[in-house]
């Protein structure tokens, strides 16, 4: 009998903890996109009353609904000014999924973009990590839509990757881009920590 309750209340209670990496150019809206997601999930969540630009590393931690089975996610969204782009490797091991942001009001920096995502995705410690594309700040006239965003970045991406449209500020995108990561974080578990290949 015990074991029996003992299995219900760890099946209840338990939580898996899941460590999810916001990268990206500095402007993109990444830490806009980190206050969205804690103002969906988090019940008592005011949000920030100014954001500014993010010098090192913000984290934000969700508790999912229960129809997850208590799946907490432990969000980094590290900097993303050229000086810093260096220290988004130290992140890569542990993470295990990965959302690159993109600013679609900048067309001008579209391109530097791309390059840095290519140079993310080439590391060889997110092999089999899923990533993300967040089309961001698609609530602005000026934004390039989430189809040619996507044709731009399929150019010189290798390898298999999902896009949303969203906007941080006024939420839209954020539920189907965390029920994304959630569905592929929790069918990839057997797949982090992530292992580097020989030679």
């Amino acid at each position: 009998m015990f074991s029996l309750l003992y299995g219900l209340w760890k099946y209840a209670f338990s939580r898996d903890d899941y460590f999810i990496l916001i990268l990206g150019l500095d402007n993109s809206g990444k830490t806009t996109l980190l206050e969205g997601i804690k103002m969906k999930y988090q019940s008592k969540y005011k949000g920030l009353k100014r954001i500014t630009s993010t010098v090192g590393l913000n984290v934000g931690v969700v508790d999912m609904p229960l129809f997850s089975s208590g799946v907490r996610l432990v969000i980094w969204d590290v900097g993303g000014q050229r000086e810093l782009r260096t220290l988004w490797t130290k992140y890569f091991s542990e993470c295990h999924a990965l959302m690159f942001v993109v600013d679609s009001t900048d067309e001008t920096r579209i391109q530097e973009s791309i390059e840095s995502f290519n140079q993310v995705i080439q590391n060889d410690m997110l092999n089999g990590v899923p990533l993300l594309l967040v089309v961001n700040k698609q609530d602005h006239d000026k934004s390039i839509d989430l189809l040619r965003i996507k044709k731009l970045f399929s150019q010189s991406v290798g390898r298999e990757w999902h896009a949303v449209a969203a906007s941080g500020l006024t939420g839209q995108g954020v539920e189907e881009a965390m029920t994304w990561i959630l569905e592929s974080v929790k069918n990839n578990s057997h797949n982090r920590p992530p292992k580097i290949p020989d030679g």
